[in-house]
């Protein structure tokens, strides 16, 4: 029991020691109820009366290809280290796996993955048109898209 004897004071000091600067704060600073000491303040962002509007989907795609070439990197560090030792199957290996990774870049890129110009409307046969032109989830970055009722009147045409 001797032995743990600087440990447990340790922690009775340590413990002290908060409950005493609790305390003297307590003591010692004056207490002013204000405003905004009550209202929600966040990373330096103040609180809004209006909510804001959802994310694009586009922040988490381009999040998503940030992790992916975080991923690649963590994975071509040590290759490049031990490059030597490994010779001609370690070559393949990272060949491989560079070109599966340039691949699915290439595929994110032909499906518009980082277009931030005005959206396009895809034409998929699984979902209806208006279904997805009146639905109640609010629409963000319509910009230069096409109003919901010259979509209607589009389809009507046909």
């Amino acid at each position: 029991m001797e032995q743990y004897l600087p440990v447990l004071t340790l922690g009775v000091l340590a413990i002290l020691f908060v409950l005493l600067s609790i305390v003297a704060s307590r003591l010692l600073a004056p207490e002013r109820r204000t405003l905004p000491k009550f209202a929600p303040y966040e990373c330096g962002v103040t609180d809004q009366t209006a909510i804001p509007e959802r994310f694009p989907v586009k922040f988490y795609l381009v999040a998503m290809l940030f992790i992916m070439f975080d991923i690649e990197i963590i994975f071509l560090y040590p290759w490049a280290v031990a490059n030597n030792e490994l010779g001609l199957f370690g070559l393949v290996a990272m060949a491989i796996f560079v070109g599966i990774f340039f691949l699915s870049f290439a595929y994110e890129l032909a499906m518009g993955g980082l277009n931030w110009g005005p959206g396009k409307r895809v034409s998929n046969p699984l979902v209806s048109p208006e279904r997805t032109t009146t639905s109640t989830i609010k629409k963000v970055g319509l910009e230069g898209r096409t109003p919901s009722g010259a979509l209607s009147s589009e389809t009507e045409a046909a």
